[in-house]
């Protein structure tokens, strides 16, 4: 778990940093520098999306995927727990902080991706966290980069981050024989179509409920046993 507490940590620490950055920042330039996020966003969804070989597997995992997101409405819980952090995080002026979009936004783009999975197998198998460690940085320039125009969502991100990659790494030993390199490729690919989904929802394009999309990542690894 070691990786795993490092990157967390890396996610907290970038996003305090970003956030004493966002005090003086001009709102048009946030402005900007959201829509440049977006653009950034959308090349990573846009350049992991390639490495998936069967498109048939893509379209199954997000029909499926968005079926069970749907049935149980994540983009809805997440709001309902955003709206209560919102309540608690209220500024002086009265203004709410966008829990809820900086959350989603950091954890699909932290969680989304072959290091997280592979880094955490290695972790868990192998007691190399060498992967996880290069991620952490990673993640800690990006936690900075997003948490200056996202705000505290973002290192709320942070314990998705812990949730998810120890998860895996805990259950290294189990999952690793399913996990083959295809199937990563296939899984990186569904949710680079998801992370395009939210680079459009950056740049004001669309109004996606991605997290309902985010089941989908993990049905690839049912279906290459079949395909």
């Amino acid at each position: 778990m070691l990786g795993t507490i490092v990157n967390t940590i890396a996610v907290i620490c970038g996003a305090t940093i970003g956030m004493l950055l966002k005090k003086g920042i001009p709102e048009r330039l946030s402005d900007t520098l959201m829509k440049g996020l977006g653009l950034c966003t959308l090349f990573l969804g846009i350049s992991g999306s390639l490495k998936g070989e069967n498109s048939l597997i893509l379209i199954i995992s997000m029909v499926v995927g968005a079926l069970i997101g749907e049935g149980i409405d994540l983009e809805d819980k997440l709001n309902r727990l955003g709206k209560w952090l919102e309540g608690k995080f209220k500024s002086k002026d009265g203004k709410q902080v966008s829990i809820a979009e900086g959350f989603v936004t950091a954890s699909l783009l932290f969680c989304v991706g072959a290091m997280t999975i592979v880094g955490s197998l290695q972790s868990g198998l192998q007691g190399n966290h060498e992967m996880l460690f290069n991620k952490s940085m990673l993640d800690f320039v990006a936690a900075i980069i997003f948490s200056s125009t996202l705000g505290i969502g973002v290192m709320f991100a942070a314990a998705f981050v812990f949730i998810y990659q120890g998860a895996i790494t805990l259950a290294a030993q189990w999952i690793a024989p399913f996990l083959s390199e295809r199937v990563i490729a296939e899984m990186t690919c569904v949710g680079s179509v998801i992370i395009i989904g939210l680079a459009l929802n950056m740049l004001g394009i669309t109004k996606l409920k991605v997290m309902n999309y985010v089941p989908a990542i993990f049905i690839p690894i049912i279906l290459c046993c079949f395909m």
